[in-house]
C-alpha cells in the first residue's frame, strides 16, 4: 500500500515538474508547410522551416498555433520570392494568412485554391497576376482582404454575395477592368474600401447604401453621377474619374416612363424652378405647366394619328397578303417582307423555337475543309460566306436549373479553371454524360448582354475542325450566360508539362509534334478558313486541352467578342506570362501575326519543358523567350535546352526544322512571321521527311523506318 501511494505522489510531481509539451503539428498541415516551403525557393530567413516533416507548432518562423492546427501564418517584409503551390486549401483552421510586403507570385496567377476558413487575407505589394480567384466568395468569415499593389486583372464576378462579414477591401493598383459586380451591395459590414489606381468602369451605384467611412476610387473609368451619401463622406476620395457634371436624374415617379438621361458635362437650365426668388419661381412653374400641356397634347395626338395610318396600312397588307405558315414570329418587316429565324435543339433536349434580336447582324457561315490525309502545300478551299438572314443556332438550350444539376451548384470542387472571362466547371448530367461549363462573368459583358452574347454564340456554333473545342451548348436566362463545351479529360498541355506529378508518363517527341501540328491546324482554321478571319487573342498552353489520345483542341476560339474590344487588349495582355507578341505588349493591339507569335511561344514551351515566364528561376532565365533565342541556332546548346524528360529520344533532324519554326513565329516584327498556312506546311514536311525510326522505332502505320506520306501524317495527327 505504502508503495503504491509513493508511486502516486512520484508520478504527480513529474507531471507539475516537467510541463506537457504542445501537441504535435496536424500531418497535413505539415505536408503543405513543406510544399509552401519549397514553393517559395527555399527561404533561409523562415527559421525552423523544412521542406520535409518537422513540427511547425515547435514553432517555425511566422507560425502560431491552436492545438495541433496552424491558425495563423504572418510573413510580411521578408523578401519573399516564388509561389504558394497548390494546396493551402487544406489550411482549414487557417484564420489569418498575411504575406504582404514580399516579391511573391511574379507573372502568375494567385491559385484557385485558397484556405477557405480565413478572417484576414493580406497578400499585398506583390506581383501575381491572372484573375480574381473564385474561392475567395466561399471565405464567409472574412472580414479583411488585401490585394493591393499587385498585377492582377480582368472585371471582377458577382462573387461577393456571401462575404457579409467583410469590413475591409482593399484592391487598389492592381490592372482590374469593367464595372463592380451587383454582388457589392451585399457587402453589409464594409465600411473601409480602396479601389484607387485601376481601369474600373461604369457608375458606382451599387455603393450608395454601404456603410462606408472610408473610401478611395481614384484613378479609374468610372462615369455617372456619385450618390449623394457618398457626396457627403469627408472620407471620399474620386478624382481622375470622368463624372457627369450635370444634375442626376430624379427617380422617376412610378406611374410615369423615367426621363432620359442628361448627356455629360450637360449643365442646368438657369430658368430652374429653385433659382430665384419666390415669386418669379412660382410664375415660372405656371408658364411651365401651360407650355408642357400644350406640347404633350400636340404629341399624343400626333402619336394617335400615326398609329391610325399605320393600322390601316397593316390591314392592306394583310388582304394582299397570305399569313406566313409555322410557328414562327417575324422579326422585322421590310419591304412587306418577314424573315423568321428559329434555334434548331437536338433530339435529345426539347425543341424551342427562339427569336434572335431583331438587330443581330448576320453571321458569317464558314466552310472547313474535309481532310482527305494529303497535305500537298495547295491553298484550303475558298470558305462560302452567307451574308442574309442569321443562321439556326445549332446548338442545346439548357436551363440554368440543368446546369446547377450537373455542376453541384457550380462548386468549387467542380471548378476546373478560371478565364480572363469566366470560370469553367466540370458537368455531369444524369445520363452520364460529361460536360464543360463556361459561367461567364456579367460585368464581362456589355450594356446589351443578351443580344452580344447570343452573336457570339451564333459564331462560335459555326466552328467546326477536329482542333477546336465544339460547342455543345448554351444558357440565357435569368441574366445568366453560359457555354457547355466537350470535356477533355487529360486537362490542359499546359497541367500536362508544368503540373504532372512524378507519376506521370513525360510526353514523347512524337507526341509533342502531333500536338504542334494539331493546334497550327486550329489556328490555320480561325486565320484563313473563316471569313471574317478570327483572331484568337489569348493563345496559351492552358487553352489547349488534350483527349484520351493527347489530340489537342484549341478553346475560348472566337470568344474575343465576348467584351469591348479596349478591354480585353488591357486585361488580357497577359503581364509577364511570356506569351504576349511585342506589339501586344507596348500598345495592346492584335493582329493575325500576334496569334503566330503566341503559338511560337507553345512550340518553346513544348521544346525545353519550361514556362513561358517562371519567377522561380534566375532573372536572365525567366523569360523564356529572351533566354532561348540566341542559342536556337547552337547545336550543343540546342540539346541542353531539350526537355530532359525526353531522355534524348529525338530525331536530330526533326529537332533542327522545329526549332528553324520556332524562329520565324517569334520574330519580334510581325510583318516577318509566316502565315499559319506557311507554318502547318512546314510541319507536315517536318513529320513527311523525319525518319523517326532511329531513336523512337517505327512510327507509322506499316512499320516502314523511312519517310511517310500525308495520308500517314493525317492518320498520326
Amino acid at each position: 500500500m505504502v508503495w503504491r501511494l509513493g508511486f502516486l505522489l512520484f508520478c504527480i510531481s513529474t507531471w507539475v515538474l516537467i510541463p506537457p509539451t504542445d501537441c504535435v503539428t496536424d500531418g497535413t498541415d505539415v505536408s503543405v508547410l513543406n510544399n509552401l516551403f519549397t514553393s517559395l525557393n527555399f527561404p533561409s530567413q523562415l527559421t525552423g522551416w523544412t521542406s520535409n516533416g518537422g513540427d511547425p507548432c515547435q514553432p517555425w518562423k511566422g507560425i502560431t498555433c491552436s492545438g495541433s492546427r496552424v491558425s495563423e501564418i504572418k510573413l510580411p517584409g521578408l523578401g519573399l520570392t516564388g509561389s504558394f503551390g497548390y494546396e493551402l486549401d487544406k489550411l482549414t483552421s487557417l484564420t489569418n494568412f498575411d504575406v504582404s510586403n514580399n516579391n511573391i507570385g511574379v507573372g502568375i496567377q494567385l491559385p484557385y485554391q485558397l484556405p477557405p476558413n480565413l478572417q484576414r487575407l493580406d497578400i499585398s505589394r506583390n506581383g501575381f497576376g491572372g484573375n480574381l480567384p473564385y474561392s475567395i466568395s466561399q471565405m464567409t468569415s472574412l472580414t479583411y482582404l488585401n490585394l493591393a499593389q499587385n498585377q492582377i486583372q480582368g472585371s471582377l464576378s458577382d462573387m461577393f454575395s456571401g462575404l457579409v462579414k467583410l469590413s475591409t477591401l482593399d484592391l487598389s493598383d492592381n490592372t482590374f477592368t469593367g464595372n463592380l459586380p451587383d454582388s457589392f451591395s451585399k457587402l453589409a459590414s464594409l465600411t473601409e474600401l480602396f479601389l484607387q489606381n485601376n481601369q474600373f468602369t461604369g457608375s458606382i451605384n451599387v455603393l450608395a447604401n454601404l456603410p462606408l467611412e472610408n473610401v478611395n476610387i481614384k484613378n479609374n473609368r468610372f462615369n455617372g453621377w456619385i450618390p449623394d451619401k457618398l457626396k457627403k463622406n469627408k472620407n471620399f476620395l474620386s478624382d481622375g474619374n470622368p463624372w457627369n457634371t450635370g444634375l442626376a436624374p430624379p427617380p422617376p415617379p412610378s406611374s410615369t416612363p423615367p426621363s432620359p438621361k442628361p448627356k455629360p458635362n450637360h449643365e442646368p437650365p438657369t430658368n430652374e424652378p429653385n433659382s430665384g426668388d419666390g415669386g418669379r419661381s412660382k410664375s415660372s412653374i405656371g408658364a411651365g405647366a401651360i407650355a408642357g400641356i400644350v406640347i404633350s397634347v400636340l404629341v399624343v395626338a400626333s402619336i394617335l394619328i400615326f398609329f391610325l395610318i399605320k393600322r390601316k396600312r397593316k390591314k392592306s397588307t394583310v388582304m394582299e397578303k397570305p399569313e406566313p405558315t409555322g410557328h414562327f414570329a417575324p422579326l422585322a418587316s421590310s419591304n412587306e417582307t418577314n424573315e423568321y429565324t428559329s434555334i434548331q435543339i437536338p433530339n435529345e433536349m426539347v425543341t424551342v423555337e427562339t427569336p434572335l434580336p431583331i438587330d443581330m447582324k448576320p453571321i458569317p457561315l464558314v466552310r472547313i475543309n474535309s481532310f482527305d490525309g494529303k497535305d500537298n502545300g495547295d491553298k484550303l478551299n475558298t470558305p462560302i460566306v452567307v451574308t442574309g438572314k442569321p443562321a439556326p443556332i445549332n446548338a442545346t438550350v439548357y436551363s440554368v436549373g440543368d446546369l446547377q444539376m450537373a455542376t453541384g451548384s457550380f462548386s468549387i470542387e467542380n471548378l476546373v479553371g478560371e478565364g480572363y472571362i469566366g470560370r469553367v466547371y466540370r458537368a455531369q448530367f444524369d445520363d452520364g454524360k460529361v460536360l464543360a461549363v463556361k459561367k461567364i462573368n456579367s460585368s464581362s459583358l456589355p450594356t446589351q448582354a443578351t443580344k452580344t452574347f447570343m452573336e457570339t454564340v451564333s459564331n462560335v456554333a459555326r466552328l467546326h475542325h477536329p482542333n477546336v473545342t465544339e460547342l455543345v451548348g448554351y444558357c440565357s436566362e435569368h441574366g445568366q450566360h453560359l457555354l457547355v463545351y466537350e470535356f477533355h479529360k487529360n486537362g490542359s498541355l499546359y497541367d500536362l508539362l508544368h503540373l504532372a506529378d512524378e507519376y506521370s508518363k513525360p510526353l514523347t517527341w512524337n507526341t509533342r509534334v502531333m500536338i504542334v501540328l494539331g493546334t497550327a491546324r486550329a489556328l490555320e482554321y480561325l486565320h484563313e478558313n473563316c471569313s471574317p478571319s478570327i483572331i484568337h487573342k489569348n493563345i496559351k498552353s492552358a487553352n489547349i486541352l488534350l483527349d484520351m489520345e493527347l489530340n489537342p483542341h484549341l478553346s475560348d476560339c472566337g470568344l474575343s467578342s465576348i467584351v469591348p474590344n479596349a478591354e480585353y487588349q488591357v486585361f488580357n495582355l497577359d503581364l509577364g506570362s511570356g506569351y504576349a507578341a511585342p506589339e501586344v505588349s507596348m500598345s495592346g493591339q492584335y493582329n493575325l501575326k500576334s496569334d503566330v507569335y503566341s503559338f511560337g511561344i507553345i512550340m518553346l514551351e513544348l521544346l525545353t519543358g519550361r514556362k513561358p515566364f517562371d519567377s522561380t528561376r534566375q532573372r536572365p532565365e525567366q523569360s523564356l523567350v529572351r533566354w532561348a533565342t540566341p542559342q536556337l541556332h547552337d547545336i550543343d546548346a540546342l540539346d541542353r535546352m531539350v526537355d530532359s524528360s525526353m531522355k534524348g529520344l529525338y530525331p536530330a533532324k526533326s529537332l533542327s526544322r522545329f526549332v528553324d519554326v520556332i524562329v520565324l513565329c517569334v520574330q519580334s516584327e510581325p510583318e516577318f512571321r509566316p502565315p499559319m498556312s506557311e507554318v502547318v506546311q512546314a510541319l507536315v514536311r517536318l513529320v513527311q521527311q523525319a525518319n523517326m525510326n532511329k531513336r523512337m522505332g517505327t512510327i507509322n502505320k506499316t512499320g516502314d523506318a523511312g519517310g511517310i506520306d500525308g495520308a500517314d501524317v493525317h492518320d498520326m495527327f
